[in-house]
């Protein structure tokens, strides 16, 4: 790897961070730059999903009162999220990168469309929460399963089932969002890496980059429109569904 190479990935994983704490979608940047600097689609996938784990756990934490208040469904959930989870990393594990490859342009075709709905599927403020039925349980599972198989758009699919399964208010939705997307990451991060499919050096150098850019996303949300940021991931989002259609 060169030193322009490792340039690229830490502003990558910058970005990433950035756009994550601005509108979400930073996994189409991690995903996209290490696709595009040769690194195999399976591998990358993996990789990117210890690139976006840190933010997780710092969303997490800050929802840390929400989720300890919530703890009942949180344990519930993230039991359901588990499995789930764990079927979904080992389903891609099972696949041959030509195979997973054939199928990455329609699932950044489909994570793009949901990332762009996204202000359509974002629940509203409401106070009827429930007990979660087996629909509820049904969704999340297969919520969850996509996580641990791919995962970009995860975190708007995670509200809208949370919205319709167990209701609630909107931060409580996110907190117990937050606190699944740790656990569907590290067991899908414990997979991947007993597979040996995890460039580490990778992560290595995109994990610092993601980390600040995080925080500097925060100074930026403050400034630049969602809207803008959300077209830019969706344009970056199709272009690499181009990309993949067009270089099968």
């Amino acid at each position: 790897m060169t030193i322009f190479q490792a340039l690229l990935l830490f502003v990558a994983g910058f970005l990433s961070g950035a756009v994550n704490a601005i509108a979400g979608g930073g996994t189409f940047l991690t995903f996209g730059a290490m696709t595009l600097g040769g690194l195999p689609p399976i591998v990358a996938n993996a990789t990117s999903s210890i690139v976006q784990f840190p933010g997780y756990i710092t969303s997490a934490l800050a929802y840390a009162k929400e989720i300890r208040a919530d703890r009942r469904n949180a344990i519930l959930l993230g039991v359901i999220s588990a499995i789930g989870g764990l079927a979904g990393a080992l389903l891609l594990l099972s696949l041959s990168n030509p195979s997973f490859r054939a199928m990455v342009p329609w699932l950044l075709i489909a994570a793009t469309a949901i990332f762009a709905a996204g202000p359509l599927l974002k629940p509203k403020a409401r106070s009827d929460e429930h007990r979660i039925g087996p629909l509820g349980v049904a969704s999340q599972m297969a919520t969850s399963v996509y996580g641990g198989f791919f995962g970009a758009g995860m975190g708007i699919m995670m509200l809208a089932v949370l919205g319709l399964a167990t209701g609630g208010s909107y931060h409580r939705l996110n907190a117990l969002k937050n606190f699944i997307s740790i656990v569907i990451a590290l067991i899908a991060i414990l997979v991947f890496a007993a597979g040996g499919v995890v460039s580490w050096l990778h992560a290595a150098i995109m994990v610092p980059g993601a980390a600040l850019g995080g925080y500097c996303g925060v100074w930026a949300a403050r400034r630049v429109p969602q809207a803008v940021i959300r077209a830019i991931v969706v344009a970056v989002g199709l272009l690499l569904a181009a990309y993949y259609f067009f270089t099968g």
